[in-house]
Protein backbone atom coordinates (compact mmCIF):
# COMPACT_ATOMS: atom_id res chain seq x y z
CA UNK A 1 0.00 0.00 0.00
CA UNK A 2 1.01 3.85 -0.69
CA UNK A 3 1.96 5.22 1.97
CA UNK A 4 -1.18 8.05 1.53
CA UNK A 5 -4.06 6.65 -0.49
CA UNK A 6 -7.13 8.57 -0.72
CA UNK A 7 -10.43 6.88 0.51
CA UNK A 8 -13.92 7.52 -0.98
CA UNK A 9 -16.69 6.88 1.25
CA UNK A 10 -19.80 6.35 -0.95
CA UNK A 11 -23.28 5.64 -0.54
CA UNK A 12 -23.79 2.45 -1.79
CA UNK A 13 -22.52 2.44 -4.87
CA UNK A 14 -19.02 1.04 -3.89
CA UNK A 15 -19.63 -2.32 -6.46
CA UNK A 16 -20.51 -0.38 -9.05
CA UNK A 17 -18.62 3.17 -9.10
CA UNK A 18 -15.41 0.34 -9.29
CA UNK A 19 -17.03 -1.61 -12.08
CA UNK A 20 -17.00 1.61 -14.11
CA UNK A 21 -13.75 2.88 -13.03
CA UNK A 22 -11.82 -0.35 -13.74
CA UNK A 23 -13.50 -0.80 -17.20
CA UNK A 24 -13.13 2.85 -18.21
CA UNK A 25 -9.66 3.82 -17.32
CA UNK A 26 -6.28 1.51 -18.53
CA UNK A 27 -3.41 0.55 -15.47
CA UNK A 28 -6.70 0.30 -13.46
CA UNK A 29 -8.06 -2.87 -11.11
CA UNK A 30 -9.19 -4.50 -8.40
CA UNK A 31 -6.81 -5.40 -5.60
CA UNK A 32 -9.14 -6.66 -2.97
CA UNK A 33 -13.17 -6.94 -1.42
CA UNK A 34 -14.54 -7.02 1.52
CA UNK A 35 -18.62 -8.72 1.22
CA UNK A 36 -21.65 -8.00 3.78
CA UNK A 37 -21.75 -11.68 4.01
CA UNK A 38 -20.35 -14.57 1.55
CA UNK A 39 -22.68 -13.43 -1.21
CA UNK A 40 -23.47 -9.48 -0.14
CA UNK A 41 -22.40 -6.66 -1.22
CA UNK A 42 -19.08 -5.21 -0.95
CA UNK A 43 -18.50 -2.95 1.18
CA UNK A 44 -14.93 -1.92 1.34
CA UNK A 45 -12.37 -2.46 -1.16
CA UNK A 46 -8.87 -1.67 -2.65
CA UNK A 47 -8.62 -0.41 -6.26
CA UNK A 48 -6.15 0.62 -8.85
CA UNK A 49 -7.75 3.25 -11.46
CA UNK A 50 -5.62 4.82 -14.13
CA UNK A 51 -2.42 3.62 -11.75
CA UNK A 52 -3.62 5.45 -8.44
CA UNK A 53 -4.86 3.03 -5.83
CA UNK A 54 -7.77 4.10 -3.51
CA UNK A 55 -9.33 2.54 -0.59
CA UNK A 56 -13.59 2.57 -0.62
CA UNK A 57 -16.29 2.00 1.47
CA UNK A 58 -19.82 1.82 1.16
CA UNK A 59 -20.41 4.28 4.42
CA UNK A 60 -24.44 5.09 3.84
CA UNK A 61 -26.20 8.06 3.12
CA UNK A 62 -24.32 10.47 5.43
CA UNK A 63 -21.67 10.79 3.04
CA UNK A 64 -21.43 12.61 -0.57
CA UNK A 65 -18.81 14.27 -2.49
CA UNK A 66 -18.26 17.32 -3.13
CA UNK A 67 -16.19 19.40 -5.79
CA UNK A 68 -13.92 20.18 -3.02
CA UNK A 69 -12.46 17.41 -4.05
CA UNK A 70 -12.22 16.03 -7.71
CA UNK A 71 -9.94 13.83 -9.69
CA UNK A 72 -7.51 15.20 -12.65
CA UNK A 73 -7.61 13.22 -15.65
CA UNK A 74 -4.28 14.02 -17.52
CA UNK A 75 -5.06 13.79 -21.37
CA UNK A 76 -2.72 13.74 -24.36
CA UNK A 77 -4.77 15.27 -26.72
CA UNK A 78 -8.42 16.01 -27.34
CA UNK A 79 -9.75 12.60 -29.22
CA UNK A 80 -8.64 11.21 -25.37
CA UNK A 81 -10.71 14.04 -23.29
CA UNK A 82 -13.54 13.21 -25.89
CA UNK A 83 -13.46 9.44 -25.25
CA UNK A 84 -13.43 9.86 -21.62
CA UNK A 85 -15.85 12.60 -21.82
CA UNK A 86 -18.05 10.24 -23.75
CA UNK A 87 -17.34 7.21 -21.21
CA UNK A 88 -18.60 9.35 -18.81
CA UNK A 89 -21.45 11.23 -20.37
CA UNK A 90 -22.67 7.17 -20.98
CA UNK A 91 -22.42 5.75 -17.90
CA UNK A 92 -25.09 8.86 -16.32
CA UNK A 93 -22.08 11.77 -15.32
CA UNK A 94 -23.18 15.61 -15.30
CA UNK A 95 -20.99 17.83 -17.15
CA UNK A 96 -20.46 21.37 -14.86
CA UNK A 97 -17.83 23.27 -16.38
CA UNK A 98 -14.37 24.35 -17.22
CA UNK A 99 -13.52 20.20 -18.07
CA UNK A 100 -14.96 19.01 -14.97
CA UNK A 101 -18.02 16.48 -15.15
CA UNK A 102 -19.73 14.64 -11.92
CA UNK A 103 -20.26 11.07 -12.56
CA UNK A 104 -22.74 9.30 -11.51
CA UNK A 105 -21.75 8.01 -8.28
CA UNK A 106 -20.88 11.74 -7.49
CA UNK A 107 -17.37 12.14 -7.71
CA UNK A 108 -16.35 15.01 -9.72
CA UNK A 109 -13.39 14.45 -13.02
CA UNK A 110 -11.26 17.09 -13.94
CA UNK A 111 -11.02 15.76 -17.87
CA UNK A 112 -8.17 18.55 -18.88
CA UNK A 113 -5.95 18.13 -21.95
CA UNK A 114 -1.89 18.15 -21.31
CA UNK A 115 -1.94 21.13 -24.33
CA UNK A 116 -4.36 23.38 -22.00
CA UNK A 117 -1.53 22.82 -19.20
CA UNK A 118 1.30 23.68 -21.56
CA UNK A 119 -0.72 27.25 -22.45
CA UNK A 120 -1.17 28.84 -19.02
CA UNK A 121 2.33 27.49 -18.50
CA UNK A 122 3.61 30.12 -21.05
CA UNK A 123 5.55 33.53 -20.02
CA UNK A 124 3.13 35.75 -21.43
CA UNK A 125 0.60 36.73 -19.19
CA UNK A 126 -1.81 38.13 -22.31
CA UNK A 127 -1.43 34.42 -23.54
CA UNK A 128 -2.22 33.04 -20.07
CA UNK A 129 -5.28 35.39 -19.37
CA UNK A 130 -6.83 34.73 -23.04
CA UNK A 131 -6.18 31.02 -22.01
CA UNK A 132 -8.38 31.20 -19.20
CA UNK A 133 -11.04 33.09 -20.32
CA UNK A 134 -11.63 30.67 -22.90
CA UNK A 135 -11.49 27.54 -20.79
CA UNK A 136 -14.10 29.64 -18.38
CA UNK A 137 -16.68 29.53 -21.53
CA UNK A 138 -15.89 25.78 -22.07
CA UNK A 139 -18.00 22.69 -20.48
CA UNK A 140 -15.61 20.10 -21.94
CA UNK A 141 -12.40 21.48 -22.99
CA UNK A 142 -11.24 22.16 -26.13
CA UNK A 143 -7.76 21.95 -27.62
CA UNK A 144 -8.39 24.08 -30.79
CA UNK A 145 -10.09 26.84 -29.45
CA UNK A 146 -7.80 27.06 -26.72
CA UNK A 147 -5.13 26.87 -29.16
CA UNK A 148 -7.04 29.92 -31.31
CA UNK A 149 -7.35 32.34 -28.06
CA UNK A 150 -3.98 31.92 -27.14
CA UNK A 151 -2.53 32.43 -30.84
CA UNK A 152 -4.93 35.68 -30.64
CA UNK A 153 -3.99 36.70 -27.33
Amino acid sequence: MNKVTPFLMFNDQLEAAIKFYTATFPGSAVLNVARTGADGPISSAEFVVGGQRFMGYNGGSYFSFSEGVSLYVDCVDQAEVDDYWDKLLKAGATPTACGWIKDPFGLSWQIVPRRFTELIRDNDPKKVKAVMDAMMTMVKLDVAALERAYNGA
